[in-house]
């Protein structure tokens, strides 16, 4: 955690004397890779469109559940196993596990939008905020600088999963859950800057599989944006009920 924390506080100072020159830092991405980002971002860009059909699909059938997570996972793994130069197979796969990805988050956004459709909204735009900064945090930094957060957030995600079965097990409070809700957040917040520097690293490498790249942005992106609504959710059903008790 203080390593988190110094990381945050290394991103504070940053933006203090951020000027023209660090735009610099981006000489460091070769043209090539520059290239591959573009590829990976429009693949991210398309994956959230099809994620948005998916959740508007579960809207009009209910179709979100166990069926679809399971689907979303067999889909990723084929995606995983399929060679780079299958290329337009790999792309209609991300489109499926987008799709799929957003039909078993579709539950979570029906309830928001019956609770309060702006809370959707300010969700996935602070969401974008918090990515697209994060992400160019990690490209204007120095090559591999942040590669060391790698197993730190691999620990968290492992302290996450292990907490989840726990829960179940033995009964979870909401002492825990709060516990798990932003902890995650924090763990995917690092996964965004990580995976950023080490798709960089990997393309300056020769892997230049975008379609895979931008799995795992797309990944890091719902598991913050599922998070972001899960928090702002819970804050306006604390207001609501603070509200009935000054009424009462």
């Amino acid at each position: 955690m203080d390593t988190f924390t110094s990381f945050f506080d290394s991103q504070s100072s940053f933006g203090n004397r951020w000027n023209y020159d660090s735009l610099k830092n981006l000489h460091q991405i070769s043209p090539a890779v520059q290239s591959h980002l573009k590829q990976v971002y429009l693949s991210l860009c398309c994956a959230l469109v099809a994620s948005a059909v998916g959740v508007y699909l579960h809207i009009l059938w209910n179709i979100g559940g166990l069926l679809t997570t399971f689907g979303c996972i067999g889909l990723m793994t084929w995606l995983l196993f399929t060679p780079a130069y299958q290329e337009q197979k790999k792309v209609s796969l991300l489109m499926a596990v987008a799709l799929l990805q957003g039909a078993t988050i579709g539950p979570l956004i029906e309830l928001a939008i019956e609770i309060d459709s702006s809370i959707l909204v300010s969700a996935f735009v602070g969401c974008a905020l918090a990515f697209g900064c994060f992400s160019a945090a990690a490209m204007l930094a120095r090559r591999r600088e942040y590669l060391y957060l790698g197993g730190l957030v691999s620990s968290g995600l492992s302290i996450l999963f292990w907490l989840q079965i726990a829960s179940s097990i033995f009964g979870g409070s909401t002492a825990l859950f709060k516990f798990e809700l932003y902890f995650g957040l924090l763990v995917f917040v690092g996964y965004i800057v990580f995976d950023t520097q080490d798709i960089i690293e990997k393309a300056h490498l020769g892997d230049v599989d975008y379609v895979n790249h931008a799995l795992t942005l797309f990944t890091d992106f719902v598991g913050v944006f599922v998070r972001v609504l899960i928090i702002m959710l819970k804050n306006a059903s604390d207001k609501e009920e603070k509200k009935k008790k000054k009424r009462n």
